[in-house]
């Protein structure tokens, strides 16, 4: 998992200053949340707006 309190340390050549340093803090909040897990609740929510697709394209198709 990304840990935010260490970001990759900084290219000498980089050219972008302070700007890389809040470039790696970013990459490394959004990379520990996309490791999170999808919640139950949402995957619910999901199947059921599909399945309520899944009719009306049928009942317009009849």
């Amino acid at each position: 998992m990304n840990d935010m309190s260490s970001p990759r340390p900084r290219r000498n050549d980089d050219g972008l200053g302070p700007t890389s340093d809040i470039g790696a803090r970013l990459r490394a909040l959004f990379g520990a949340v996309q490791d999170e897990p999808i919640p139950d609740r949402l995957l619910d929510l999901l199947e059921k707006l599909d399945q309520a697709e899944s009719k009306s394209s049928s009942a317009k198709g009849e």
